[in-house]
C-alpha cells in the first residue's frame, strides 16, 4: 500500500488515494493507534487495525497470553528485580482465591489452576530475567461452544472481535474470557510481595455492593480492616450482616438462571508520597486504566467519586494539619489519597463497578452469523459460564525517580461480586498490587 501524499503538489493527486489507499498515521506511531485504510482489489473498503494490547507496564512489565479453552494461560513478567524470594506457592495462594469452583456460589467448571514457573528464578530467588508463568487448562470443553460459531452471544465480545480481527476463538470467548486474568493474578502476587518488602504497602479489596444490597460507607474502617475479615465469608464482604444479604440476593437470581452486578472497593495503605506523574500519567488515571481493563468492569471512581458532586467546595476540601511526627496530613480523605494526580501519603481508596454476568441460563435473542436455509433468523443462545476478573494496574514512578511506581502494579485482584449465572457465581476475591518501587525499581505488592 503506497504512502499518502503530503499535498497535491508533493506527488500524486488526491484522487490517487482511491487507487493506492493511504496511511492515516505513519509507521512510527504507537502500535495502539496505528492504522491504515485502503481498498481491496474487489473494490470494498477495508480498515486494517494494527494493535497489540497484551502488555502492561513500562518498568515492571506483564504480558498475558492464552485463551479460555486452549492449551493454557499465563504471563511473562519483565523488570522484576533480582534476589526476590519467589516460589510457585507464593503465586498459587492468590490463584486459588481467583479460581472458579472455590466457593458454593460458583460456576461448575473445575480447574486446579496449578501454576508452573518456567524461567526467571533459581533456587527460590528471582534472577532479574523474564519470569514465565504457565497455567494449563485442564477442564477444556470446546464442544460446549459449537453453537457459538453461528451466533453472537448478547453483550459478549463475540461480535466486536469478529468486527476487529475477522476471526475469533469461539470456545469460551477465547481471549475475552476471564481466564486471561490468571496471568494478572500471578504477576500481581509477585508485585504484592515486592511492594511489601520494599515499601510496606498493603492492598486489600472487598465486595461493597451486590445488586441493590449496598454496604454503608461507615460500616468498614479503611485503616483497620483486615484480610481475615474479608475472607471470613464466600462473598468477601467484611461485614457479616451485609455478606448474608448479598449471598441471599445472589441465590434469589440464581434459581431463575439470571445474574446481577456489583461493586468492589479497593484500599491501599502505606503508599509512598509522590507517585503519579501529571498530566497524562496521573495516579488515578493509571488506576482507572488498570481497573477498566478487567472483564465486565463498567465504572471507576476514586475518593468521594460521583457523590462528591453533591458537596460544596468547603464541604469537600481536605484540611491539612501537622501530625506529631511532623508530617503534613489531611483531616479528611475525600481526595482518596491522590491530589493533583499524585499520592499524598493518605490511604488510597476507589471503587470498581461490574455489570451483571452476560452469560446466563435464560434464553436471549441474538442474530445468526452463518447462512441458514431460511436466511439469517434470530437464534437463541442458552449457556452458563462465569468470569471472575482479577486486575492489575500500573501507577508510574514518582518524579524523584527514587521510589516509583514504574509500570509497577496496581494489580488489584478484584474478582467481581458480579457473577451469578444460572449455575451460580462467585463473589469477588479481592487482592492486588500497587507496584511501588524503591531505588528506582518499580515494585508491586498486596
Amino acid at each position: 500500500m503506497a504512502a499518502a501524499p503530503t499535498s497535491q503538489a508533493a506527488g500524486a493527486p488526491w484522487s490517487s488515494l482511491t487507487s493506492y489507499g493511504f496511511h492515516a498515521l505513519t509507521d512510527s506511531a504507537p502500535a495502539s493507534v496505528r492504522f491504515s485504510v485502503g481498498r481491496r482489489r474487489t473494490g470494498t473498503a477495508r480498515l486494517e487495525v494494527k494493535a497489540a494490547g497484551n502488555i502492561f507496564g513500562d518498568y515492571f512489565q506483564v504480558a498475558t497470553y492464552g485463551e479460555s479453552h486452549g492449551g493454557g494461560v499465563g504471563c511473562v513478567i519483565s523488570g522484576c528485580p533480582p534476589r526476590i524470594p519467589l516460589t510457585e506457592e507464593d503465586m498459587q495462594a492468590d490463584l486459588d482465591r481467583r479460581r472458579r469452583g472455590h466457593s458454593g456460589i460458583n460456576t461448575p467448571r473445575k480447574e486446579t489452576d496449578t501454576c508452573q514457573i518456567l524461567s526467571g528464578t533459581y533456587e527460590g530467588m528471582t534472577t532479574g530475567t523474564p519470569i514465565h508463568v504457565f497455567v494449563p487448562n485442564a477442564d477444556q470443553r470446546g464442544r460446549d461452544y459449537d453453537d457459538m460459531t453461528n451466533a453472537y452471544r448478547p453483550s459478549h465480545a463475540d461480535l466486536t472481535y469478529d468486527l476487529k480481527y475477522g476471526v475469533r476463538s469461539v470456545q469460551g470467548g477465547g481471549r475475552a474470557s476471564a481466564r486471561e486474568t490468571i496471568g494478572r493474578v500471578a504477576a500481581g502476587a509477585l508485585a504484592k510481595k515486592i511492594l511489601k518488602l520494599k515499601s510496606g504497602v498493603e492492598i486489600l479489596a472487598f465486595v461493597s455492593k451486590v445488586h441493590q444490597v449496598v454496604l454503608p460507607e461507615d460500616a468498614v474502617d479503611y485503616e483497620t480492616v483486615t484480610l481475615d475479615q474479608i475472607e471470613s465469608n464466600i462473598c468477601r464482604c467484611p461485614d457479616p450482616e451485609y455478606a448474608e444479604k448479598m449471598i441471599a440476593a445472589i441465590d434469589k437470581v440464581r434459581v431463575d438462571g439470571n445474574s446481577i452486578g456489583g461493586v468492589v472497593t479497593c484500599i491501599a495503605r502505606n503508599v509512598p508520597r509522590g507517585l503519579g506523574t501529571p498530566v497524562f500519567d496521573k495516579l488515578e488515571a493509571l488506576l482507572a486504566k488498570a481497573m477498566l481493563s478487567l472483564p465486565a468492569s463498567k465504572g471507576f471512581e476514586i475518593g468521594s467519586g460521583f457523590a462528591g458532586t453533591d458537596l460544596t467546595g468547603s464541604e469537600h476540601n481536605d484540611e491539612f494539619y501537622m501530625d506529631e511526627a511532623g508530617n503534613v496530613r489531611t483531616r479528611t480523605n475525600r481526595s482518596g489519597g491522590v491530589q493533583g494526580g499524585i499520592s499524598n501519603g493518605e490511604t488510597i481508596y476507589f471503587k470498581v463497578a461490574f455489570k451483571p454476568t452476560a452469560t446466563i441460563a435464560n434464553v436471549g435473542l441474538t442474530t445468526g452469523i452463518a447462512p441458514h436455509a431460511d436466511g439469517l433468523p434470530p437464534s437463541a443462545y442458552n449457556r452458563s459460564a462465569l468470569g471472575v476478573p482479577y486486575a492489575d494496574g500500573d501507577p508510574r514512578r514518582s518524579s524523584s525517580g527514587k521510589v516509583g511506581l514504574g509500570t509497577g502494579h496496581v494489580a488489584l485482584g478484584v474478582a467481581p461480586p458480579v457473577g451469578v449465572d444460572g449455575v451460580g457465581r462467585r463473589l469477588a476475591p479481592p487482592v492486588g498490587v500497587l507496584a511501588v518501587g524503591a531505588g528506582g525499581y518499580p515494585a508491586p505488592s498486596r
